[in-house]
């Protein structure tokens, strides 16, 4: 799986790819992580990417100029997707994470300030995704969540790719309790279900566990899977 990601500030996206899991599957080949600055294709000698919004208004809004021209200047390879980060977004999930796993290669518009002139929607057209309904001051860290959970669908990069199978949402339902050593801290004991060694004791326990924390936590989530 190839990322290239369209941002202002590269350094906040290669920072991330240099730890734990991410680290790891960089270094291993898995999943490969580019930045392109659209800094380096602007036409202003001041390498401005921005400016005042037409008709008025607080901000400034990011020319199109120097993101259609980095995002052209992108080596395309294999299956490819575009995507956008933006609050107007469809809502990202697991689902789609899923879907995304898919591809060859994702390429990810990071925005700021007041936004993407429109125009740079009308010529890449993206997919245009959201990590939730409220906004950040840029797409770097939504761009993050996105490459993080779609690189654990990929093999090898979780080590084991059943580590993803229980994870919450992906059945639909909220994971399990998890518990290590010792036994008992607190006064608070691991359930002996676990210690019995019977496997399928032990995932009728999990699976039983997963309905009633996704009953109590999640109940819209409840409520679709169970179609009530």
């Amino acid at each position: 799986m190839r990322f290239d990601v369209l941002t202002l500030f590269p350094e906040l996206i290669e920072k991330h790819m240099n730890f734990s899991i991410m680290k790891r599957a960089v270094d291993d080949g898995i999943i490969e992580i580019h930045t392109i600055d659209p800094r380096d294709y602007t036409l202003d000698k001041h390498r401005k990417v921005d400016d005042t919004p037409y008709g008025g208004g607080a901000g400034m809004v990011l020319a199109p100029q120097p993101y259609v021209d980095a995002y052209e200047g992108v080596n395309k390879v294999g299956k490819n997707i575009t995507i956008m980060m933006t609050p107007q977004g469809e809502p990202y999930n697991d689902k789609l994470s899923d879907e995304l796993s898919q591809y060859d290669q994702i390429i990810i518009l990071c925005g700021h300030y007041e936004g993407f002139d429109e125009r740079i929607r009308e010529i890449i057209k993206p997919r245009e995704i959201s990590i939730g309904d409220y906004v950040l001051t840029g797409g770097e860290l939504p761009a993050l969540c996105l490459i993080d959970s779609v690189s654990r669908k990929i093999e090898g990069t979780l080590g084991k790719i059943e580590s993803a199978h229980d994870d919450s949402f992906s059945d639909g339902l909220l994971e399990y309790p998890q518990y290590t050593k010792p036994r008992e801290y607190r006064g608070l004991k691991v359930p002996d279900v676990l210690l019995n060694g019977n496997h399928k004791m032990i995932e009728e326990y999990r699976f039983e566990q997963k309905i009633k924390r996704t009953q109590a936590k999640r109940p819209d989530l409840w409520k679709k899977w169970s179609g009530g």
